[in-house]
C-alpha cells in the first residue's frame, strides 16, 4: 500500500468522523469518557457512514469520483473544524489507551486472517457478480443510472435478438442478469440491488483497481467483527463480547460470507453499530449518539428491503422505552424519518424494479381491512405508551413486564420451533425446519441451549441497558425462523443469519458460559473454568467445520482468464455473446467484459435468434464497430446471410467452486469447467449467397 492510498484511507475512513465525534456540543466530555478503542471505532463508523452517504448523493447527481469525494470529506472535516473554532482536542475527560485496546486490536488480525483474500467472483449469473459490477459502475461512469451507448445504439429491429421487452412498467427489459434497461431509446440501465454496498465497492474500486473491489466485502467483516464486540461489551461485558466474536471470526458462515460479496456482512456492522449508539443514547444519557444511530439505521434503507426489520425492531424499542418514561429518542426518529423519506424517494423512482416484489406482496396480500387494523392496532399502541410515559406506576409495570415478555415469546418460539413445528400445507419443510436446521448446521445443540440461557439471564438483569439489541435479534430471529424466504441452498440460505441471528446468537451464548465472573469466590473459578472449556469446544468444533473453506478460494484463476478475454477484445469491437439457454456458461463472462473492463458486449436473448434480422443486424454492426466477434460454446444455431466465421481462441479451464447442498452441510470442493470459443465474424470472401452455420 502506498502513502498515497494510506492517505485517501484516512481522509475517507476517519477524518471526517474524527472531527464530528470531537465537536464541542451535546456533552462532549461524556462521550470523551469512552475507552480509547471505542473513540477510534466511532471515528471509522462515522466517517463511513458520512463517506458512502456522499458516494449516494454524488452518484444521484452523476458526479461521483473518487476525488470528489476526498475533496468533501476534506471539507466537511474543515467545516466542522471551523464551526468549532479549532477545538478538537477531547482534553483530560479523553482516557488514555488501556491494556483492553488489545482485545479489538486481535480481533482485527483474526479477521484479517480468516477474511482474506476474497473469492474472485467477479462474473455474472448470480448476486455476487451484480455487486461488484455495480459498485465498479458507479466509480468508472459516475452514476448507478448508466446510459449504456452499446444499448441505445442497437436499432430498435434488433432490440429482440438481445434484450426484448418485458412488458413492464418498472423496466423496458434485461440488460444482463441483475442490471435492467430503464430506456432502451437512451441506454439507461440500472443496477438490480440497492447501492449502499456497492458504494463501498466504488470506493475500493477507486483505491485499488478489482484488488480493492474485491476486498471491500472483508473489510465490512472485519468491522462487523468489531461493531458485534463494542455493542456486546456494553451489554454482557468484555469477556462475553470478546469470546462471541472469536467464534463468530472462527465459523464457517462468517468466513463464507466474509470472502462472497454480499450485503448481509454491511448490514451486521451497521446494525450493531446503530444498536451501540442507541444504548449510549438511552443508558448512558449521551443524545450526541441519537442521530448517530439514526443515520446507521437509515442507511440501512439503501442496503437491503429487509433492513425494514430492523428498523420495525427499534422502532418497538423506542415505544418500550418512552413506556417506560425514557424520552431521549427523539433525534433518532427525526434522522431515521428522513432517511425512511429518502429511501422511499429512491426505492419508487430508479429502484423501481427491485421494489417491485414487495410492492406486490403489499398489493395482492395485504387488503384494506388489513390496513385498517393496522392503523387502528398502531393508533392504540401509540395512545398505550404516551399514556404509560405520564404515569409512573405504569412506567415502572412496562419496566418490570417487558424483558418477561420478550424473553417468554422468544423461548417458547424456540421450544415449538425445534420439537412441534412440521411441515403441512403452504408450509414448506424447510421453513418448518429452519431453526433445526440452523442449529444442526451452524450453531449445535449445545450453542443454542447457551443462547436460550444466556438470553434469559441478560434481559432478566440487564434488558434496560440495550432493549434495541434484545427486541431486534428476537424480530430477525422470529421472522426468518417463521419462513426463511430463501431456497435452502447451503451456504447460500445461511445468509439468512449473517446480520444479526448468528452474532446475537454467539452473544447471548458467551454471556452464559462467562456468567460464572459475576460470582465470588471458589463458585468464580469454578464457573469460569466450566464456560472457558464450553467456549474451547465451541470454538474448536467451529473451526474444524469451517477448514476447508479458509483453505479455499472461490473461482480462484478466472480473473486472470477474464483479462486475457478481454485483451483479445478492442475497446471499438462488439462481442456478442451466447445466450443463458444455449447449455454454457459463456453468458456470466459478459457482465464483467462489459461493467469491469469496458468492452462492448451484447448478449442473445436465446440460443436460435431470427436468422434475418441477426444478419440485418451484423450489417450494422459491422459499420459501427471495428470487428464483431462472438463468444459460445457451440450450443448457438447461428445462420447469416453472406457472413462467415473465423475461430479466434478456443479455451476450457476449471476454477474451484464449492459445492451447493439442498438442505444440508456443503463439504466438497467441485471444479466448475468453462469450455468456450471466441469467433470473429467476418463478412464471407466469396459466394455472397452462402449461409454460415456456427453450431
Amino acid at each position: 500500500m502506498t502513502a498515497l492510498q494510506v492517505l485517501q484511507l484516512v481522509v475517507i475512513g476517519w477524518m471526517p468522523g474524527a472531527a464530528i465525534f470531537r465537536l464541542p456540543w451535546l456533552d462532549r466530555d461524556r462521550r470523551a469518557g469512552l475507552p480509547a478503542e471505542e473513540r477510534l471505532f466511532w471515528a471509522i463508523v462515522i466517517s463511513l457512514a458520512i463517506s458512502l452517504s456522499l458516494v449516494l448523493v454524488l452518484a444521484a447527481a452523476g458526479q461521483y469520483s473518487l476525488g470528489r469525494l476526498l475533496a468533501a470529506n476534506a471539507g466537511l472535516a474543515a467545516c466542522a473544524a471551523a464551526a468549532a473554532r479549532l477545538d478538537l482536542r477531547l482534553g483530560p475527560a479523553a482516557r488514555r489507551p488501556g491494556l483492553s485496546i488489545l482485545l479489538p486490536l486481535m480481533l482485527v488480525a483474526l479477521g484479517i486472517w480468516r477474511f482474506f483474500p476474497p473469492a474472485e467472483y467477479v462474473i455474472g449469473g448470480k448476486d455476487p457478480g451484480v455487486y461488484i459490477a455495480e459498485g465498479i459502475q458507479i466509480a468508472q461512469q459516475g452514476t448507478f443510472a448508466y446510459d449504456d451507448p452499446v444499448v441505445s445504439t442497437v436499432p430498435p429491429f434488433a432490440r429482440d435478438l438481445f434484450f426484448p421487452s418485458h412488458e413492464r412498467e418498472e423496466y423496458y427489459g434485461l440488460r444482463f442478469m441483475g442490471f435492467f434497461i430503464m430506456d432502451p431509446e437512451r441506454g439507461t440501465v440500472v443496477g438490480q440491488f440497492p447501492h449502499l454496498f456497492p458504494a463501498s465497492i466504488a470506493i475500493g474500486y477507486g483505491l485499488d483497481g478489482l484488488s480493492g473491489a474485491r476486498r471491500a466485502v472483508g473489510v465490512w467483516a472485519v468491522l462487523g467483527l468489531l461493531a458485534v464486540y463494542f455493542a456486546g461489551a456494553q451489554l454482557a461485558g468484555r469477556a462475553a463480547a470478546w469470546s462471541a466474536c472469536v467464534l463468530l471470526a472462527l465459523h464457517v458462515v462468517q468466513v463464507w460470507f466474509a470472502r462472497y460479496p454480499n450485503a448481509e456482512v454491511v448490514m451486521q456492522a451497521f446494525l450493531f453499530a446503530a444498536l451501540l449508539a442507541l444504548a449510549r443514547n438511552h443508558h448512558d444519557r449521551d443524545t450526541f449518539f441519537a442521530p448517530v444511530a439514526g443515520l446507521l439505521l437509515g442507511l440501512l434503507f439503501f442496503l437491503r428491503v429487509d433492513a425494514a426489520l430492523s428498523a420495525m425492531a427499534v422502532v418497538i424499542a423506542i415505544a418500550l422505552l418512552t413506556a417506560a418514561g425514557e424520552r431521549r429518542q427523539t433525534g433518532v426518529v427525526v434522522v431515521l424519518g428522513a432517511c425512511a423519506v429518502l429511501a422511499a424517494l429512491y426505492l419508487l423512482g430508479p429502484m423501481r424494479a427491485y421494489a417491485e416484489r414487495p410492492i406486490l406482496f403489499l398489493t395482492h396480500n395485504v387488503f384494506w381491512w388489513h390496513y385498517l387494523a393496522g392503523a387502528a392496532l398502531a393508533a392504540a399502541v401509540l395512545a398505550l405508551v404516551l399514556v404509560s410515559a405520564r404515569n409512573p406506576a405504569l412506567s415502572t409495570r412496562v419496566r418490570g413486564l417487558a424483558p418477561v415478555l420478550v424473553t417468554a415469546i422468544v423461548v417458547l418460539g424456540a421450544v415449538y420451533a425445534l420439537y412441534f413445528r412440521e411441515p403441512a400445507g403452504k408450509l414448506a419443510p424447510y421453513d418448518a425446519y429452519a431453526l433445526r436446521d440452523f442449529t444442526r448446521f451452524y450453531l449445535s445443540n449445545g450453542g443454542l441451549l447457551a443462547a436460550l440461557a444466556g438470553f434469559m439471564l441478560l434481559a432478566r438483569h440487564s434488558f434496560w441497558r440495550a432493549p434495541a439489541l434484545f427486541i431486534t435479534v428476537a424480530v430477525f430471529a422470529l421472522f426468518f425462523f417463521y419462513k426463511i424466504r430463501i431456497v435452502p441452498e447451503h451456504f447460500w440460505a445461511a445468509r439468512r443469519f449473517v446480520p444479526v441471528i448468528l452474532p446475537g446468537a454467539l452473544l447471548f451464548a458467551c454471556a452464559a458460559a462467562t456468567w460464572g465472573l459475576r460470582q465470588s469466590g471458589a463458585r468464580r473459578i469454578v464457573s469460569a473454568a466450566i464456560g472457558a472449556v464450553f467456549i474451547l469446544l465451541l470454538g474448536g468444533h467451529y473451526a474444524r467445520a469451517a477448514r476447508p473453506v479458509v483453505d479455499h478460494l472461490e473461482y480462484a484463476g478466472i480473473i486472470p482468464e477474464l483479462e486475457s478475454l478481454a485483451g483479445s477484445i478492442g475497446a471499438d469491437d462488439l462481442l456478442l455473446v451466447e445466450s443463458r439457454d444455449a447449455g454454457s456458461d459463456a453468458h456470466v463472462f459478459a457482465l464483467p467484459l462489459a461493467y469491469i473492463y469496458a468492452r462492448p458486449v451484447l448478449v442473445l436473448a436465446s440460443a436460435r435468434p431470427d436468422r434475418e434480422a441477426f444478419g440485418t443486424f451484423l450489417e450494422w454492426a459491422r459499420t459501427r464497430y471495428g470487428a464483431v466477434y462472438f463468444l459460445g460454446g457451440g450450443g448457438t444455431e447461428l445462420l447469416a446471410r453472406d457472413w462467415s466465421a473465423k475461430s479466434v481462441a478456443s479455451r476450457r479451464f476449471q476454477v474451484p467452486e464449492y459445492e451447493s447442498a439442498w438442505s444440508a452441510f456443503p463439504r466438497v470442493v467441485r471444479r466448475k469447467e468453462f469450455d468456450f470459443g471466441l469467433y470473429q465474424l467476418l463478412p464471407a470472401a466469396a459466394d455472397p449467397g452462402m449461409w454460415f452455420d456456427l453450431d
